[in-house]
């Protein structure tokens, strides 16, 4: 089973960071950076969220509509390649992370601009990009393996985690949905997602260490 770690190295995570460099207007090595914090974030929510019935009925849910199919991965090249972000990827991508952060998504991309060095206006365009990827490779995978149940959402979700639950990462996402905007708890999750190198092996930790060797 394919990881966030796996995806970002592939041919296709390479054509999700150029792109959305490209069509940012950003620096690539910033683009990077800012794409290796929002897509651990994004999937530890959803996970988070997945340990309620109700949430997990949910994304099984989205991840059955067609558009949650994977086909985002094999297109991404054209959306990606023109002259702007397709509009429906954003509108899909906004609603996604809506639901997932339940609102705080300011909160989220105060994050990303903050461990990448992006303005919040490029962190927040990353993160409706790199949410309708996650669904896709999700949705693609959820179909290769058959998920139906609320269990194998969860091995679903750990395995592309790349890890067990830890509860230092899990802990990482509640207080960064939980900030009051003061801007304290961003710089602790900031500095939490850049100082991986200590966090013990697998889930968020390893994913982020990788990337940033």
């Amino acid at each position: 089973m394919a990881n966030l770690l796996d995806l970002l190295n592939s041919d296709l995570g390479k054509t999700l960071i150029n792109g959305a460099s490209q069509q940012l207007g950003q620096d690539k090595a910033k683009t990077t950076s800012a794409l290796s914090a929002a897509l651990p974030l994004i999937l530890g929510a959803m996970k988070n969220n997945a340990k309620t019935p109700e949430g997990a009925s949910g994304l099984l849910s989205a991840l059955n509509n067609d558009k949650h199919s994977g086909g985002i991965l094999d297109n991404l090249g054209s959306i990606l390649g023109g002259g702007g972000i397709d509009d429906d990827v954003l509108s899909d991508g906004a609603g996604i992370l809506g639901h997932v952060f339940g609102g705080k998504e300011q909160n989220v991309a105060g994050a990303v601009s903050k461990s990448s060095g992006l303005d919040m206006g490029s962190a927040m365009q990353i993160l409706k990009v790199a949410a309708p990827f996650i669904m896709g490779a999700l949705g693609k995978q959820s179909r290769q393996q058959g998920v139906t149940s609320t269990s194998g959402l969860g091995d679903l979700l750990g395995g592309m985690l790349g890890g067990d639950d830890n509860p230092e990462e899990q802990s990482m996402i509640t207080r960064l949905l939980d900030a009051d905007g003061d801007g304290s708890v961003i710089d602790d999750v900031a500095g939490m997602i850049l100082g991986s190198g200590s966090k013990k092996s697998g889930g968020i930790g390893s994913i982020l260490g990788g990337l940033f060797k």
